[in-house]
């Protein structure tokens, strides 16, 4: 009976592996990867997805996706996941949020979930029109925690180099004040001692506490190990209590320096690797959120480190041009979108310059993805309308303004955005009082229907090519 279960289980993956490749062949299953550092609207951006191609996938609100504004998109509707090993995403949940009489923002992602969706159209070139005139192709959206992302670029590290970099960063000015207590107890550390497994614990116990702080009062992307902050069934497993070192020594195979340089390896090849090979090999498209504008908020130093979380990830996205045989047999990534979210939350004229800023922080690494025959694009979107419009005469100087319900506060407030700047600046250059960019609620829903800026220009590029 045992034998004829697993061959039964085998038949079935086989079928699976089987139906997976012809979709893949004919193009009719699309692996979309939604994610960006923490705060940057990943749970919003998949629910409005979701809710305008469901229910209001017209011309008028998405005219610049090709297959609506040709009217040829049939119907989309959610279908069962085939991944049943993964949380699906709470799109109910995080739309009642969005749709609510006082609308809110839905909570962080907190662990991988995903949510598929069926898209039937008309189909009028390629293969499949000769094969039917309509087809449907699987949109799956797998949503990943940013502190996964940030993760990545430990694969091509080892200890020593994680450890300098980490502890480099701590230093600057904007962080140290948060870091204090954590250098000074690493101050006392003898790395070269034998093992005590309480010090260390200390040690990582402080670490922790550190990332969290972090976390919740600036934007600094690059918090690592991500899982610190999401442990999760990891709680209080040896394979997350490091911290970074710097290097000693003449050290033993017994000494703490050894048993952390083991962790931290002991995490990549058991934490970070099985999500790499499980899950990131396998994304075709690639939408990466980034929160600009609170990192302008929060001063040079987070800019510049936000720049480098973005051009350490890029270096190891698995991206490269996917041929047939390469879809059927090993996927890669041919596409990867940055968006700068929230870009209402400046006036239209401003928009630009935030996807010229966000442009700018990725720096050469944009050129070599694609010069290996990757298409890359910057944009600014707002998923969810937050704000409107507003022109203002301030004895007569017509002033660009945003309207919005600020967040915390009870009352709509008309606001003027500082200038953000559209390439990046040094320390030397900041403004002397630094910028200060509001945070809206969503705007309530008009008649059941979420507003957006350039959704449409997000799905086309991403997806647009699929649906012919």
């Amino acid at each position: 009976m045992k034998a004829k279960i697993v061959t039964q289980k085998a038949l079935d993956k086989l079928k699976n592996n089987t139906q997976k490749a012809l979709n893949r062949s004919l193009d009719r299953h699309i692996k979309l990867a939604v994610t960006g550092f923490s705060g940057s609207g990943k749970t919003a951006f998949i629910s409005a997805l979701v809710k305008h191609l469901t229910s209001q996938a017209n011309k008028q609100n998405l005219p610049f996706f090709d297959v609506v504004r040709e009217d040829r998109l049939i119907a989309a509707k959610q279908v069962p996941q085939r991944a049943l090993d993964i949380p699906t995403f709470d799109y109910q949940g995080a739309s009642a949020c969005l749709l609510a009489e006082q609308p809110t923002w839905p909570a962080s992602t907190e662990r991988i979930n995903t949510l598929t969706l069926a898209l039937k159209f008309h189909t009028h070139s390629g293969l499949r029109a000769h094969l039917s005139p309509t087809s449907t192709v699987y949109l799956e959206l797998i949503d990943y925690p940013g502190e996964w992302l940030a993760d990545l670029p430990m694969l091509s590290q080892d200890y020593q180099t994680w450890s300098r970099n980490t502890l480099e960063l701590l230093q600057r000015d904007k962080y140290k004040p948060y870091s204090d207590a954590f250098l000074s107890l690493l101050d006392v550390f003898n790395a070269t001692d034998d093992v005590d497994e309480h010090v260390l614990k200390t040690l990582a116990q402080s670490y922790q506490q550190l990332l969290c702080r972090l976390k919740d009062k600036t934007k600094l992307a690059q918090l690592q190990p991500g899982r610190m902050l999401i442990p999760s069934d990891l709680a209080g497993a040896p394979v997350l209590l490091f911290f970074p070192v710097m290097p000693v020594d003449d050290t033993h195979e017994s000494s703490q320096y050894r048993q952390l340089e083991a962790r931290f390896e002991a995490y990549k090849q058991q934490v970070v690797m099985p999500f790499y090979k499980q899950h990131f090999c396998q994304f075709d498209r690639q939408l990466v959120l980034v929160d600009v504008l609170s990192a302008l908020n929060d001063g040079p130093d987070t800019l510049q480190a936000q720049r480098e979380a973005l051009q350490h990830v890029m270096q190891v996205f698995n991206y490269g041009k996917s041929g047939l045989l390469k879809r059927l047999f090993y996927p890669k990534i041919d596409k990867v979108l940055f968006a700068a979210n929230k870009c209402d939350h400046v006036s239209p004229s401003q928009q630009s310059d935030i996807a010229l800023l966000l442009n700018d922080m990725l720096g050469e690494q944009r050129n070599e993805l694609r010069f290996s025959g990757v298409a890359v694009d910057t944009m600014a979107i707002s998923s969810v309308q937050s704000t409107q419009a507003k022109q203002v005469n301030d004895n007569g100087q017509h002033l660009e303004c945003v309207y919005g319900k600020v967040l915390g506060e009870n009352d709509w407030t008309t606001y003027l955005p500082p200038q953000p700047p559209n390439h990046c600046i040094s320390a030397q250059q900041w403004p002397k009082y630094g910028f200060e960019f509001l945070s809206f609620y969503p705007q309530k829903a008009q008649q059941g229907n979420l507003g957006h800026v350039r959704l449409d220009h997000a799905l086309q590029f991403l997806i647009g090519d699929k649906l012919v």
